[in-house]
């Protein structure tokens, strides 16, 4: 299975070009579920009937088209934050419930629950996670415009950094006080049911980050030519690489076409190709898409917007940013460790990091990131760091009150 991410700028056609590319893959043999959080309405498919949050079919052909095409299918999923924040909440209150009538607390009915911000982001997590356990060749994740979509893709890290902190105290007091609460009340103790809960959570957590991580996970970044889409790229390749993700490719959408006769139109096309010299210069994996001169129309229209996933991807192999971090042993040479962090096109300016524990906190331009330590970096102290052409170098000494001492 592989899975493809989908973002990009505002209005650059995210949706469009991700439609395209899952309705063209169906139509070459493969079984694709298309994932999006648009209404139906934006995506231009002829998606069947099926309960809110689960995949529906969706027609490779329309009624009149006599043109063959391999044994594939299509489906489309539009996420239910509303739903899937009801199920979420009320599960939680069924397995509290003997805690919440200890502390007087009135349930709450499904009928007035509305959901919270940030709904829309868990459900669309979720959908992933769930959409990787599926029988699919291949999944087209729509993801929100790309400063959303970072955020979202460094969430479950995040959060499970957090669940982690918090939760070996709640889990002691639980041992130790559950036995005497049993006695008194018989009924469990809060800190139990909410470790059980934040248990399941940070599970659940795992897999999605398991999935974003995967070697069969890629992100596709489509721009529209022009000054906005430089920089987007630029935080874009520096926020995935923080998150140890590479940008699989890059999609330019509604390119404009060369020799119009009309002064005005020529101009415009002039000044889009010349930032899109600059965008095939920094992304040889760089994919055109041409502008349709009208808005998409239907399914035909949108297998225009295709962006072929084996092209993009064996492009993008020799081109894309490594994302290991590796630790260089000098030891023998220079006493140290070196952590080699890849950061393209990070400047200086805007790099910090401080060691606390066993984490590194790297800052690079607006995004942050808590990283654990290498156990083998948990035994140094932090003596110095550089950045050389987006590798950022960071040298360790061993500490010799932790490090293992050599027999004579």
């Amino acid at each position: 299975m592989r899975i493809i991410l989908v973002t990009g700028t505002g209005g650059a056609g995210r949706t469009t070009v991700a439609s395209g590319t899952a309705l063209a893959e169906a139509r070459a043999g493969r079984r694709v579920l298309l994932v999006s959080g648009e209404a139906d309405g934006a995506t231009g498919l002829p998606a069947g009937e099926a309960p809110a949050g689960r995949p529906r079919p969706v027609r490779l052909t329309q009624p009149g088209d006599t043109a063959t095409h391999p044994a594939g299918s299509l489906h489309l999923l539009v996420p239910d934050p509303a739903g899937d924040f009801r199920s979420e909440f009320l599960s939680l209150q069924a397995r509290s419930g003997a805690a919440l009538d200890l502390l007087g607390a009135a349930p709450l009915e499904e009928a007035e629950l509305t959901e919270l911000p940030g709904s829309g982001q868990f459900a669309l997590l979720r959908a992933l996670r769930d959409a990787a356990d599926g029988d699919w060749d291949l999944v087209v994740v729509e993801l929100p415009p790309v400063g959303e979509a970072l955020a979202l893709l460094a969430l479950p890290e995040q959060l499970r950094r957090y669940l982690r902190r918090l939760l070996p105290q709640e889990r002691q007091a639980a041992r130790a006080l559950r036995p005497m609460l049993a006695q008194l009340a018989g009924v469990p103790l809060p800190a139990q049911w909410l470790y059980e809960t934040t248990g399941r959570w940070e599970a659940e957590l795992a897999a999605v980050q398991q999935v974003v991580g995967s070697p069969r996970t890629a992100v596709r970044l489509v721009v529209e030519p022009g000054p906005a889409a430089t920089d987007a790229l630029r935080d874009a390749r520096l926020g995935l690489a923080l998150q140890g993700l590479a940008l699989d490719g890059v999609v330019a959408n509604r390119v404009l076409p060369d020799g119009s006769a009309d002064p005005w139109f020529a101009g415009l096309a002039a000044e889009q190709h010349r930032h899109l010299a600059a965008l095939r210069a920094d992304h040889p994996e760089l994919h055109e898409l041409p502008h349709l001169g009208r808005g998409v129309r239907g399914p035909e229209d949108l297998v225009l917007l295709a962006v072929p996933v084996a092209t993009a991807t064996a492009t993008a192999t020799a081109t894309a940013p490594a994302t290991d971090w590796t630790v260089e042993d000098r030891r023998a040479e220079d006493g140290i460790l070196v952590w080699h962090v890849p950061l393209p096109g990070a400047v200086k300016d805007g790099l910090s990091l401080v060691r606390r524990g066993d984490e590194l906190l790297l800052a690079v331009g607006p995004f942050r990131r808590a990283v654990p330590l290498p156990a083998v970096l948990r035994r140094c102290t932090v003596t110095g760091a550089g950045l050389v052409d987006g590798d950022l170098r960071i040298r360790f000494t061993p500490d010799p009150g932790l490090w293992p001492r050599t027999a004579p």
